[in-house]
């Protein structure tokens, strides 16, 4: 492909990619991965150059485009380099108008941007969620010693206990290690909030949004396989794929519960009173994780946002009831929204006065509320808010 096919390619993508966000459908990267299963022509230098374009051209788009081609003129107006490539040459795009739109900029769409600066994340805070993420690896100490492990390429130890960090598109899939389980991607900020649960060996423990199980298998491995692991979800494609990682990584402990959406507590009302820690890492806006999915910010809604609280609330007062005297009850967001997080925290506090707030020492973030907040731009991890509630 020449250099302006390229830019043509991820103009179409964009095309795409918008269109998703607006609908609600695929993710970014999953639109780009099934454009270019069907255009074998594209060589891995080709696929490499495309993406990049456009995901340069979503980072560089507050608001959502109104065109990929609005989107990749934004981009030119960064990289004045790209416009020579505009000349309708072969498959190049056709040549700039001066009238013609182009993307607004920004880290949001408006409201949003208001939003993460009534929770005091503004300026080189808010920039900081557009940039690439490093890979964060998780060392599974039930397989492994993070400074006996030997990987391929040098990874440098990271914030959590058991974490290494290498840079951005290192293909660990490939590894032996991974494919044996001593090795799980994680982010550090993830492996940090997780591991504020405490959760101990022989405990009864709920991971109550299990999804795909990647916390679960860090709490088995903190839980050294020994007690009982309930990881419970609504959506039996994602709770699906714990099975073969746990079998990867030797998690014997872990047993799956399917719930049903608003009727979660009939799948559960054998632990009620019963559990020593509950983790509630509640679906949320997701807009702590930007950096991985920069076009989440096109598909979030005020709307959506209530409705994410909504359902937030809900499930820590489920939680609630499922811990015996003495529990623990742990709130992970990936978000930086108080309403998600420092706010959701407070509101609980005050449904269930008999419940107090530990105090949490992360080694890294701040305290926010009566919970703690981890940053891209402080801390160089995913967003994350964490509580942790216990019941007297």
């Amino acid at each position: 492909m020449t250099p302006g096919a390229r830019v043509q390619a991820a103009i179409e993508i964009l095309d795409l990619v918008i269109a998703a966000a607006r609908a609600n459908g695929a993710p970014a990267d999953r639109i780009v991965g099934d454009w270019f299963r069907t255009r074998r022509f594209a060589g891995s230098k080709d696929r490499r150059a495309v993406r990049d374009l456009v995901y340069a051209a979503i980072r560089a788009c507050g608001p959502v485009p109104v065109s990929g081609r609005a989107a990749m003129l934004r981009l030119v107006q960064e990289d004045s380099n790209l416009a020579s490539l505009f000349d309708g040459q072969g498959h190049a795009p056709a040549p700039i108008s001066p009238d013609e739109p182009v993307a607004a900029g920004g880290v949001a769409p408006p409201w949003l941007e208001l939003a993460l600066a009534e929770s005091d994340i503004a300026g080189a805070d808010a920039l900081a969620l557009l940039t690439r993420a490093p890979l964060d690896l998780r060392v599974n100490s039930l397989k492994a010693e993070r400074d006996t492990l030997e990987l391929p390429e040098p990874a440098e130890p990271g914030l959590a206990p058991h974490s290494l960090r290498l840079p951005h598109g290192t293909q660990v899939e490939a590894w032996e290690a991974y494919s044996s389980g001593q090795i799980e991607v994680q982010d550090i900020g993830s492996q940090l909030v997780c591991a504020a649960l405490n959760a101990q060996p022989g405990e009864l423990v709920i991971d109550l949004c299990a999804g795909a199980g990647g916390k679960t298998l860090a709490l088995a491995a903190a839980m050294d396989n020994r007690g009982r692991l309930i990881a419970a979800d609504t959506d039996r494609a994602r709770l699906s794929r714990l099975e073969p990682r746990a079998w990867r990584a030797g998690v014997t402990i872990a047993e799956t519960r399917l719930l049903n959406p608003n009727r979660e507590a009939e799948a559960l009302v054998d632990l009620v009173g019963q559990a020593n820690a509950v983790l509630v890492d509640a679906p949320c806006s997701g807009a702590g994780t930007w950096r991985r999915s920069p076009e989440g910010r096109w598909r979030l809604t005020p709307d959506q946002l209530a409705r994410y609280a909504a359902v937030q609330a809900r499930l820590l007062d489920l939680a609630a009831s499922l811990l015996r005297p003495g529990g623990r009850l742990g709130f992970v967001t990936c978000s930086l929204l108080d309403v998600e997080g420092a706010s959701q925290a407070a509101a609980f506090l005050t449904r269930h006065p008999g419940w107090t707030a530990q105090d949490l020492a992360l080694g890294a973030g701040e305290a926010r509320g009566p919970g703690w907040r981890l940053a891209p731009n402080r801390d160089g991890t995913d967003g994350f808010f964490v509580a942790c509630f216990r019941k007297t």
